[in-house]
């Protein structure tokens, strides 16, 4: 059983090769840069500041590590989109995952943060796309499911079934609704 409420922060790193060298398996987050990963890594951990939250999307611009409990680390990966500043996220984003998926062996699952308020494009596609190229497992996570209503949560759902995903595929959270996080506590500890 993994204790999420004993996560620390480890290091941050601009590349794989200054990544933490440990026996954990890895859990990557990846999404739009403000898609909210800060915001779900403490909520998960039941910690209010454990990764650095910012109204500024685009503040993730390196490879964030996490220690759950001695049983897995946390990744959170720069966003891609929309950066201020006029930072090129997508090419960061790029080529900083060619490099994280061509040498890390330990990978577990791959979250993919998807706010649900919106609809999926052309990157969280490509990304998905990739991941199942790859044969990388993943899940859908949707954040912010507070801000939508019951019809709106059905269209989406409707929405993920013409790109043929499933419900089984897909995890929707709250960080105002501390319960929601069960689902995914449980697939991380498997």
């Amino acid at each position: 059983m993994i204790n999420f409420s004993n996560t620390t922060f480890i290091k941050s790193a601009p590349s794989i090769k200054e990544a933490p060298q440990g026996l954990f398996p890895e859990v990557l987050l990846v999404g739009k840069s403000n898609v909210g990963k800060s915001s779900l890594i403490n909520a998960l951990c039941n910690k209010k500041a454990l990764a650095f939250t910012s109204g500024k999307p685009g503040h993730t611009r390196l490879l964030n590590y996490y220690n759950v409990d001695d049983k897995l680390y946390l990744v959170d990966a720069p966003g891609y989109g929309y950066a201020k500043g006029g930072f090129d996220l997508d090419k960061l984003f790029g080529e900083m995952m060619d490099d994280y998926f061509s040498k890390v062996t330990r990978l577990k699952i791959v979250l993919v943060l998807l706010d649900s308020r919106r609809e999926l494009n052309e990157d969280d596609i490509e990304i998905i796309n990739y991941l199942e190229e790859k044969n990388i497992r993943y899940k859908l996570v949707f954040t912010k499911v507070d801000k939508i209503n019951q019809s709106e949560k059905h269209k989406l759902i409707t929405e993920l079934k013409r790109y043929d995903f499933s419900e089984n595929e897909v995890i929707f959270v709250s960080t105002l609704k501390p319960r929601t996080f069960d689902a995914l506590r449980n697939v991380l500890q498997n």
